[in-house]
């Protein structure tokens, strides 16, 4: 039988326990905790779960975990592992909770996600909600300040949880742009609480939202198309390549919570695009400025969604090496507006065995109290599917 039972809020220790360990052939703890006992077993997650598996029909097991077993803990993955009548979980107050109680936050307007261990931010719930609470290691806030990087300081407020429950907790705001990390030894625990101050956004901006040059942004009911070929999902990543003024990117994020990075060579076109993903809001994206061909091979990850929205014939020659960075089952929707460049496209794809489709768009408004015809130029969109590779 095991009993999964978390610790609380305060060090690592057994203090707000109130458990007869008597009753327990062995007792599991992180590394960390500070307690000692002979039938006491501090142990690396990967080895408790070891142990876990092969003793619990034998042994009546204790795992005292950290904070909530319930929250972003490792003792929901080893309950998942067994028998339902072999393992009992109690529960116990999380950081979360416990900021909730301190700063009279209701559960329906705060969100919740790791960095601890974690690469990347989860884009899905990040600033999505009034609040998002981010558990941390020492890594996140350096991850967490990049990420907002183009907005605003009025637009969110920051508060650290650090050593929460210990003696020297602290529960304050900090201005993430100049946190001064002495304050704070990352390597304890702390927890960031960020406020969202302004209204998010769903993606449906008309063009006027946007910062551009004359002619150099893709047209609402365009963009609608382009990122409805693209068959977009969350956390994504999006390279939106000849970005102009980085409507399709922008949109890709406000709407499906995409990760993107934007590809443009022209200067003030990206000091047009910086100036949208303040206004707009966009987080945790990247802006490379320059020949687009040029910089593909300084990013390390690769894509699930591409989108060639310019670039000229350079762009299309790379087309094949485009195609060989999409993962598996990825998309790639290459946009053409002349005859020109849809041929060397077709062409290009063609000589390198990579299959497509083709789609047109022909497209009229009409504007005014006359209602003025104001016909758009032709579009012709290419969209290649990666397949699974089979062996």
């Amino acid at each position: 039988m095991v009993t999964i039972v978390g610790n609380g809020m305060g060090e690592y220790s057994f203090d707000n326990l109130e458990i007869n360990f008597c009753q327990y052939d062995k007792i599991l703890c992180d590394v960390n905790f500070k307690d000692n006992g002979n039938n006491l077993l501090k142990l690396k997650f990967s080895e408790i779960k070891e142990y876990i598996l092969e003793n619990y029909e034998k042994e009546n097991i204790l795992y005292v975990v950290t904070g909530s077993p319930l929250f972003f803990s490792a003792g929901t993955l080893i309950a998942s592992k067994l028998p339902r009548d072999k393992v009992e979980i109690i529960n116990n107050t999380s950081s979360k909770e416990y900021i909730m109680q301190k700063l009279f936050i209701g559960e329906s307007s705060i969100e919740s996600i790791s960095l601890h261990g974690r690469k990347n931010i989860d884009l899905s719930k990040f600033l999505t909600n009034t609040y998002t609470f981010i558990l941390c290691d020492k890594d996140s806030c350096d991850k967490v300040r990049d990420a907002m990087k183009y907005l605003d300081k009025d637009d969110i407020e920051v508060t650290i949880g650090y050593k929460l429950g210990y003696n020297d907790e602290v529960i304050e705001q900090i201005d993430m742009k100049s946190f001064n990390y002495k304050a704070f030894d990352l390597t304890q625990p702390y927890v960031l609480l960020i406020k969202r101050l302004f209204k998010a956004s769903h993606g449906l901006s008309p063009d006027s939202d946007f910062e551009t040059e004359r002619g150099m942004i893709t047209k609402k009911y365009k963009r609608h198309l382009s990122l409805q070929n693209l068959d977009l999902e969350s956390n994504q990543l999006l390279w939106d390549i000849g970005a102009g003024s980085g409507s399709c990117g922008i949109e890709a994020y406000n709407r499906y919570k995409t990760k993107v990075v934007f590809f443009e060579k022209n200067e003030d076109r990206a000091e047009n695009i910086k100036k949208n993903l303040s206004s707009h809001k966009v987080v945790a994206c990247e802006l490379l400025v320059g020949e687009a061909q040029e910089q593909f091979e300084t990013l390390e990850e690769n894509p699930e969604r591409i989108f060639v929205g310019g670039g000229g014939m350079e762009v299309i020659k790379k087309l094949p090496y485009l195609y060989e960075r999409l993962v598996e089952n990825g998309v790639m929707v290459v946009s053409a507006i002349t005859l020109k460049h849809l041929s060397s496209m077709i062409n290009t794809l063609n000589e390198n065995n990579i299959e497509y489709e083709v789609f047109s768009l022909s497209l009229t408004t009409y504007k005014g109290k006359l209602d003025l015809v104001e016909p758009e130029r032709q579009l012709f969109q290419l969209k290649v599917l990666k397949k699974e590779e089979t062996n």
